[in-house]
């Protein structure tokens, strides 16, 4: 009867999970803090969102590894709102690591502020949209099979986070051109060499 060291079966058993969660963990912790706008949330809602994927790792067919884990991360993280069913104020403050790593970059670092606390008056699944399209760098067509809802919704969610983000009293996005008042409207032109 011949055993296999303890190393090699505990690589057997978790088949790839423990280099998944190494990789993946510092991608979905930057994610998980957009979402909750508190580092130290984030790191508690993808450890928790790892625990409960590790018990289905076998099942998750490993093309879908990635939708599967970030489906998992919006849905924790809309179940924990639901539990505190209180708004989350992210504090003004920085973090003192977060503070000394950006010295002299105090635009940068106020502007960031600005952002997190502007997602952080969103709607979760504003919020959600917000962080999937424009950090994660996903279509509309993965987001809505990450929130499992239709593509209109996620146009919607979208118009809707980019408007209210937009006239965020704290935050300057850049927005469609605005005519002056006194501008006159521009009238419709005919395209150069159409026929009339």
């Amino acid at each position: 009867m011949s055993y296999e060291p303890a190393a090699q079966a505990s690589t057997d058993e978790d088949d790839g999970f423990a280099a998944f969660a190494v990789a993946a963990w510092p991608r979905l912790v930057r994610t998980a803090q957009l979402l909750t706008g508190d580092f130290h949330e984030a790191e508690d809602l993808v450890q928790t969102t790892l625990v409960k994927v590790y018990g289905r790792w076998r099942r998750v067919p490993r093309d879908e590894i990635d939708l599967y884990v970030r489906r998992a991360l919006i849905n924790n993280n809309l179940s924990r709102l639901r539990r505190k069913r209180v708004v989350h104020l992210l504090t003004p403050v920085l973090p003192e690591s977060v503070r000394h790593a950006h010295a002299g970059h105090a635009e940068a670092v106020e502007q960031r502020t600005a952002l997190l606390a502007a997602l952080a008056d969103l709607p979760a699944r504003q919020r959600a949209v917000m962080v999937l399209r424009y950090w994660e760098d996903l279509g509309e067509q993965e987001i809505a099979a990450v929130l499992n809802c239709s593509i209109g919704t996620v146009k919607t969610h979208a118009r809707r986070g980019l408007a209210a983000l937009r006239a965020h009293p704290g935050l300057t996005l850049p927005g469609p051109p605005r005519r002056p008042a006194s501008a006159p409207a521009p009238s419709p032109a005919t395209p150069t060499g159409a026929r009339r």
